[in-house]
Parts: structure tokens; C-alpha cells; sequence
């Protein structure tokens, strides 16, 4: 399988990347045979279906980059540096999930884990940044929206990071906070989810400006399916009322940022 999907936009393109790097759920057979039988089942922390509840970002002029690997064959939103493996919040490979469950039955070799790094990390990274370059080279700059899901740690709708007011303007983020708010949405800023690797190193490169958008499961997802050992569905009620708002929410976004 190939590492990623980019959905190029379907009408004139916008300065405007969406980055979901954690729905992917699929793991290789070597890797899967070193987890835990109930872990392979169900992948706790998954960013569940956020490629179904965007796919329409394209449609809106937004390119899209979607990784197709679960986050625990490698996590793209961790920096590669030393501990590989170790803590979920900031190893690259984790060695727990983020509520101390055990994931392997046989930890991975240093070998295979820098393996890991090469083969699935890396590439998706560069992908990313030459998105970025093209972007800027055609527009004169860019906003990266990185978007993800969540359960626990807080109870809010939707959580924006910046990394405290480091990576995008007032203008970026008090645009998004409103028009989310204005679906009923209650939202909170830097609030615990402050912006991953993602967030703070591409908001680094000069003209680009990035921001962490943190979806809470219960927003699209029904939550009696939340602690099945097994994902949840997306062909519910709550996904399909979820993504017409943010369908309307992100053109609302463009409305208000994009000068024609």
C-alpha cells in the first residue's frame, strides 16, 4: 500500500494544505505480528475517519495530504530524535498508548525501528514540505491546517493550537475559532493540545502559517461505539450532521481569509 494520499483541489487552488496524519489504520504484516492481539484490534487514539469527514476539502480549492499507515507503525507527528521508542506524547515509535496500555508483544529492534523511520517516516515528511515549497513558490505563502481527533484529557468540541501564539496569526486562528463557533461548536485555544511536530516546525518556514485543529471524537462519532474493541462507524447520524457543518465552516474560512 502505498504511504499517503494527495488529493490535488478540484477547482481553482487555493494557499491552503489540510495534513491528516493519524487516520490512516493500515499496518504491515511484520509490524502487526509484534502487537498485542487486542491492540492490533483496536488502535486506541486513532484520528478515526477524518478522511471521510474532510474528503471535501478538495472541492473548496484545499490540497490534501493524508497518510495511509496508523499512527503506531510510525508516528509523523513526533520528531525523530532520541527516544525513538518510547512515551506516545513524544517518541516517534511509542511504546505505550496514551492511556499506558501496552501495545507489542515483542518490542522492536533499534534496527527496525530506524527502518521504520526510513521507509515510512521520511518520505511523508518530504512530501509535505515539497506541498509547501509549491505553494509558496505560486502563492507567496501558505496556511497549513493540521488536523486531527480526540478522546479524553478534556471534554471541549474543538481545540486550535498554535503552540501558544507561535505559529499563525490572530487573524488565522480567531477566523477559524468563529466560524466553528458559529456551528455551535464550543471551542478552545492552546488549551492542552497546543500544536504536535507538525504544528511548530512547518509554522517555522518563513510564509507559512500553521494550525492544530483538534476535532473531539463525540463531535462526528457515536459514542456508545467509542470503547468497542474495534473502530467505530462513520455511517451514523452524528458523522453526517458533523461534516455538513464543517463543510460550511471551512468555506466560511475561505470566505473570510482568501482574497480574490
Amino acid at each position: 500500500m502505498k504511504l499517503f494520499n494527495i488529493y490535488q483541489p478540484k477547482i481553482k487552488a487555493l494557499p491552503i494544505i489540510a495534513n491528516i496524519p493519524h487516520s490512516g489504520l493500515f499496518v504491515p504484516n511484520d509490524i502487526a505480528a509484534t502487537f498485542t492481539k487486542e491492540h492490533l484490534m483496536s488502535l486506541p487514539n486513532s484520528d478515526w475517519h477524518l478522511d471521510q469527514l474532510y474528503d471535501f476539502l478538495p472541492s473548496l480549492g484545499i490540497t490534501v495530504l493524508q497518510a495511509t499507515h496508523n499512527r503506531y507503525v510510525v508516528d509523523l507527528n513526533r520528531q525523530a530524535k532520541e527516544p525513538l521508542l518510547g512515551s506516545f506524547w513524544s517518541s516517534v515509535i511509542p511504546e505505550t498508548t496514551a492511556f499506558n496500555k501496552p501495545i507489542y508483544q515483542n518490542k522492536p529492534l533499534l534496527e527496525h525501528i530506524k527502518e521504520r523511520i526510513d521507509k515510512y517516516y521520511l518520505p511523508y515528511h518530504y512530501q509535505l514540505k515539497s506541498l509547501i515549497q509549491q505553494k509558496i513558490e505560486e502563492f507567496g505563502h501558505v496556511y497549513l491546517f493540521d488536523l486531527h481527533s480526540f478522546l479524553g484529557l478534556i471534554n471541549d468540541d474543538i481545540c486550535l493550537g498554535n503552540v501558544n501564539n507561535q505559529t499563525c496569526s490572530e487573524l488565522l486562528i480567531s477566523t477559524v475559532e468563529n466560524c466553528f463557533a458559529s456551528q455551535g461548536y464550543q471551542v478552545v485555544i492552546n488549551k492542552t493540545f497546543t500544536g504536535g511536530y507538525f504544528t511548530k516546525n512547518y509554522g517555522n518556514i518563513p510564509n507559512v502559517e500553521s494550525l492544530q485543529i483538534e476535532v473531539r471524537y463525540h463531535v462526528y462519532l457515536k459514542e456508545n461505539q467509542l470503547d468497542k474493541l474495534e473502530p467505530p462507524s462513520y455511517d451514523v447520524i452524528e458523522f453526517q450532521v458533523a461534516k455538513k457543518k464543517f463543510y460550511h465552516i471551512f468555506n466560511m474560512i475561505i470566505s473570510q481569509l482568501i482574497h480574490y
